[in-house]
């Protein structure tokens, strides 16, 4: 039984391979309205928002100063000032990132399925300079959209109002 499941899982290794490298081509292969290079990119970006937003990171929970922001505002694409979601939209989800139960228009963010880490996720893109925000979970409140936009406070600014 040991030798099956091990021939399994290592049967799934070059799948699971290549499903991560395709989805990263894909999402960095879709033609979006703001291009730079990534000498540009890095020119205009700190570390910490050249790594999320182009390299695909994720922040540590609990870090972003916007995880508890509850003010009145826009919060926009740190890379290309792109309005994404509004503070109307923001809720706690206590998971440690900036969480919003939909963008702030349809059309403002891209989702891609994203297979990495193991996982079987739904990636969020900034539809303007495909930036990497974070990941969208069906898990938000049910009284609204039952959406939760787990966002990456790196890849945003945020403009009181």
């Amino acid at each position: 039984m040991r030798t099956i499941s091990l021939c399994l899982i290592l049967g799934f290794l070059p799948l699971l391979t290549w499903c991560q490298s395709n989805n990263k081509d894909q999402a960095m292969n879709q033609d979006f309205p703001v291009k730079k290079t990534e000498e540009e990119w890095k020119s205009i970006l700190n570390d910490d928002q050249y790594r999320i937003l182009r390299l695909k990171g994720t922040e540590r929970p609990h870090t972003s100063p916007f995880n508890m922001n509850y003010k009145d505002g826009v919060y926009s694409c740190a890379g290309c000032k792109t309005p994404l979601f509004s503070s109307d939209h923001k809720f706690d989800a206590h998971c440690g990132w900036p969480s919003f139960d939909r963008p702030i228009e349809e059309g403002s963010v891209v989702e891609k399925p994203d297979y990495s880490h193991g996982m079987i996720r739904t990636e969020i893109l900034c539809a303007s300079c495909g930036g990497h925000l974070g990941h969208v979970f069906p898990d938000g409140p049910r009284e609204t959209t039952g959406m939760r936009y787990c966002i990456n406070g790196v890849a945003l600014d945020f403009d009181e109002e």
